[in-house]
This record gives C-alpha cells, sequence and structure tokens, in this order.
C-alpha cells in the first residue's frame, strides 16, 4: 500500500513539474513576429497577433506608417557611404538618408549590403531602399525611384607616370571595376562595346578600396569610377594618381525603392524637397563635395521657372 502511495505522489509531482516547465518556456520564447506561421488561441492575443500581421502587411506595401526606415548602402563606397574613422558609418548619402528619417519620424537602420545583392535584399524586404550613389539610368523600369538628387559621371583613373592619357591609350591595358557598378554597366553598354573590346583584360572586384590597391601595387592599368568617388579617393594623392579628361558617360544618382512601393517613395521625396528649400542639402552637399550637387528643383526655383512661362510674360515677350 506504501509503494502505490508513493508511486502515485511521484507521478503527481512530475505531471506538476511538467506543467512549470511548459509555462516558463512560454515566457522565455520570443514575441511572435506576425508572420502567420504560429498558431495562436482565440481571444485577445489572436486579436494582438492579427495587429501585428496587419503592421508588417501595411510596412510590406510601402506605408509610410512604418517606425524605422532601413537603408541599404555600399560601406565601401566613399564619399556616399563608408565607415568612419569612428568606426560609425558616415557619407554624403548616409547622412541625407538619417536627415530625412529624422523628419519623417522613423528611426534610420543603416544596412550595409553586397552590392551584387542589392535587389535581392530589396525584394526579401530587409531594406526599405538603395540610397548610395544608386544610378538610375538604364534601370528607370526595375524600380520606383524619387527625382533624381545629382549628376555624376563615370571617368577612368591612371598613375601619374602611367602614359594613359585618352581612353584609346586603354587598349591592351587592364581595366578594374567594382561588380555590379555604374562603371562596369556603362562600359558593357553597346556604345562602349569597341572601347571593351579594346582592353587587354576587363576585371571585377567587391569593392574600390581593392581596386585603388590593385591600381597602387601595379596590378591593373586603370579604374573605371564614379567621379564623385574619384575625387574623394584622390585627396592628397593628387602627385600619385590622374583622372582623364575624356568620361566614359553621364547619369543620374536617386533613391531606388521596390518597384511599385510610391507610398515610402513619395514620402521621401516631399522631405527631400523641404531640404533642399532649407538649405539642408547645400550644407551637407558642401561637407563632402566643397560644392552644392543638387539637381532638384526648389520651390522658389519652380516658382520661378512657373512665372517665366505665365501667359502674362508670354504676352509681354510677344510685344
Amino acid at each position: 500500500m506504501k509503494k502505490l502511495v508513493a508511486a502515485l505522489l511521484v507521478a503527481g509531482m512530475a505531471v506538476s513539474l511538467t506543467a512549470c516547465g511548459n509555462g516558463g518556456a512560454d515566457a522565455d520564447a520570443p514575441a511572435s513576429s506576425g508572420s502567420g506561421d504560429e498558431t495562436t488561441g482565440s481571444g485577445a492575443d489572436s486579436e494582438a497577433v492579427a495587429g501585428d500581421e496587419d503592421t508588417q502587411a501595411a510596412d510590406e506595401s510601402g506605408s509610410v506608417g512604418g517606425e524605422t526606415f532601413t537603408v541599404g548602402f555600399d560601406q565601401d563606397f566613399p564619399p556616399f557611404g563608408y565607415v568612419g574613422d569612428d568606426g560609425e558609418f558616415t557619407g554624403f548619402d548616409i547622412e541625407m538618408a538619417t536627415e530625412c528619417a529624422k523628419r519623417m519620424g522613423k528611426e534610420i537602420k543603416l544596412q550595409p549590403i553586397d552590392w551584387d545583392a542589392k535587389d535581392m535584399e530589396l525584394e526579401s524586404g530587409t531594406i526599405d531602399c538603395i540610397w548610395n550613389g544608386f544610378t538610375m539610368n538604364g534601370r528607370e523600369d526595375q524600380y520606383t525611384w524619387s527625382d533624381s538628387y545629382m549628376d555624376n559621371t563615370q571617368v577612368v583613373i591612371t598613375k601619374k607616370d602611367s602614359g594613359i592619357n585618352a581612353l584609346s591609350d586603354l587598349a591592351g591595358k587592364i581595366v578594374e571595376v567594382q561588380k555590379e557598378s555604374s562603371a562596369q554597366s556603362a562600359l558593357e553598354d553597346e556604345d562602349h562595346t569597341e572601347l571593351l573590346s579594346s582592353f587587354g583584360d576587363f576585371l571585377q572586384v567587391a569593392e574600390y578600396n581593392t581596386a585603388f590597391m590593385d591600381l597602387e601595387s601595379g596590378a591593373v592599368d586603370a579604374i573605371a569610377i564614379d567621379i564623385g568617388v574619384a575625387n574623394f579617393q584622390l585627396e592628397g594623392r593628387e602627385d600619385e594618381f590622374v583622372i582623364l579628361d575624356e568620361v566614359i558617360s553621364s547619369e543620374q544618382y536617386a533613391v531606388g525603392f521596390l518597384k511599385g512601393n510610391e507610398a515610402l517613395r513619395d514620402e521621401v521625396q516631399a522631405t527631400l524637397m523641404e531640404m533642399v528649400d532649407d538649405g539642408t542639402f547645400a550644407q551637407i552637399s558642401d561637407k563632402y563635395f566643397g560644392y552644392d550637387v543638387c539637381t532638384l528643383k526648389g520651390a522658389d526655383v519652380a516658382d520661378t521657372e512657373k512665372e517665366s512661362v505665365s501667359p502674362e510674360n508670354t504676352e509681354a515677350a510677344a510685344e
């Protein structure tokens, strides 16, 4: 009889411990992401999960109500995005995006990405936009774009004593670009078929810091690169390297969003225009380039242009 009572007591304790253990696991488990993968009960808990799902769906659809603004960028692309001496992300586009997020009431999240994986990052929802010296030319139908905020050209950098003075001098030479960069796209365009075929070799690397090390060591003869990045890299090194006067192509930079995400694009666009009108854009631009690179037309410019083509002015000009 004693053995039977003892056995029943042990069984009861086991059930009690199991119940406590399950309760502890639930308490420590991470909160539901609202993805709909987990099964939940009815009542308040179900309503909470449904609310999370609605919020996530709104954010993914480009709602302007999201709490964070996640910007995808190449952290090795100065002066647009890079790691500063203090170990923090900085750069022209980084400061622009950070100020933009602040004005929109969102928390900025800077997300370094592999440039050749940028589309995957955008399509998966890991980032909200690509903002980092991103060329819109030739990609107009692939993304939803902001208006272009600056012009850019593709140039060639060589060593000063290389004997390369024009694009035609690149025949038989080793030319290097960043993979999936605007320079690569420009050189592979049909307008430059002859130029590209003249190269002794055409190499792609993950980042321009590597390309400059290759140029410095003599592993390559030239680098094709954005003018803004070229000027930044050559500062204080003008005695070693030179930018050819002849350019490869011209292009425009803009902020790229997932195709169809017009809600977030419109909010960012409106905020950028505020920054143009109050001088913030010019201030940040001068810090990195020494002048105002802005191609956006602020309210004052737009009003002036509107007045210049008004019926009254047109009639006056005709008289």
